[in-house]
């Protein structure tokens, strides 16, 4: 039985974080971080999350006013919220979080929201993100629908798992899934391989096919699979190109947030992400996103003066970048 208890604060995670490709700022976590209440697999940390037996669950506030003093303590920049609960419907308190994000002139990613956690007047300013969950393909975005349904702009992740999910087969069925299920892209991640983490993958399968365990214990554990990936992560953008997929998810624009710099921002992360920049040009061009984030002007008006490069510390192929989004040339 899981046990909902009122949190005396917010839970706030500030910190800067890659999330599929695009940089958050902090995650405001509106139940807690104590658990999941079922196996899922969390896209920031690239692990599973598994219910602890008999949890009790702090459910953060129900009103948006804590939300944004907490906001307070994340740098600039979007911020994730979530998961949801099913108990949302009771406590409120996602929605809340998402709202506060919103008012506060945030962009806001919605990680797997319940419909009672889907806010209002959230177009623009929100992108939902819907992770995988095991089982059966067609049902590995559940909350995409919803989503779509409320008018939301979506987008399907999912991590590449050797002998389950980074097969041709099963990557062709979650594009399709995706594909189905509205999502504006598909994003592959590659999980977290260290002793931890591959201990989770295996628990995981154990969870959903007992049957599988022994067999993808010794896959996991004993294999070379982690060098393989890079091949992996090529045939599933494939495959979501071939169906009109993005790579990555949608970048939202705050509400206090000029647009243009949310378009300089977004090219950036897509330069580091999917252009095999190399570790250090992927740390200069997500430098580039923070200064960005943290500029608090608008850039485009800066960079029609023909100004942008006097003040823009990134020169060459990133000042470039940033400005010809800026300007909105391709």
């Amino acid at each position: 039985m899981i046990v909902y208890e009122a949190g005396t604060a917010p839970a706030v995670r500030p910190g800067e974080a890659v999330l599929a490709g695009r940089r958050i700022a902090g995650r405001l976590l509106p139940y807690g971080a104590e658990g999941a209440a079922a196996v899922c697999f969390d896209p920031v940390d690239r692990r599973f999350v598994f219910p602890k037996p008999e949890p009790t669950i702090r459910a953060g506030p129900f009103r948006t006013t804590p939300w944004r003093e907490a906001l307070f303590r994340v740098p600039a920049g979007p911020v994730l919220v979530g998961p949801s609960s099913s108990a949302e419907t009771v406590w409120g308190a996602a929605r809340a979080a998402a709202e506060a994000a919103i008012e506060a002139g945030r962009p806001v990613y919605l990680l797997d929201p319940e419909p009672a956690a889907l806010p209002s007047g959230a177009r623009g300013a929100v992108v939902v993100l819907c992770s995988w969950r095991p089982g059966r393909a067609g049902m590995a975005f559940p909350g995409l629908e919803r989503a779509r349904e409320a008018g939301l702009v979506c987008a399907a992740l999912f991590p590449l798992l050797p002998g389950w999910t980074a097969e041709d087969e099963a990557i062709e069925a979650l594009a399709a899934a995706a594909e189905g299920g509205g999502a504006a892209s598909l994003t592959p991640l590659v999980p977290c391989g260290d002793g931890e983490g591959r201990r989770a993958i295996v628990e995981a399968r154990a969870s959903i096919e007992p049957e599988a365990a022994n067999r993808f214990f010794e896959a996991i554990h004993h294999g070379d699979w982690p060098e393989r990936l890079d091949g992996r992560v090529a045939a599933a953008r494939a495959a979501a190109a071939r169906r009109g997929l993005a790579l990555l998810p949608p970048r939202p624009a705050g509400r206090g947030e000029p647009p243009g710099n949310a378009a300089a921002a977004a090219r950036l992360e897509e330069r580091a992400e999917l252009l095999d920049a190399g570790e250090h040009r992927a740390a200069l061009l997500h430098a580039a996103v923070r200064w960005i984030d943290e500029s608090g002007r608008d850039l485009s008006a800066v960079a029609r003066e023909g100004n942008f490069s006097r003040i823009f510390p990134f020169a060459g192929e990133i000042g470039e970048a940033a400005s010809a989004a800026l300007l909105g040339e391709p």
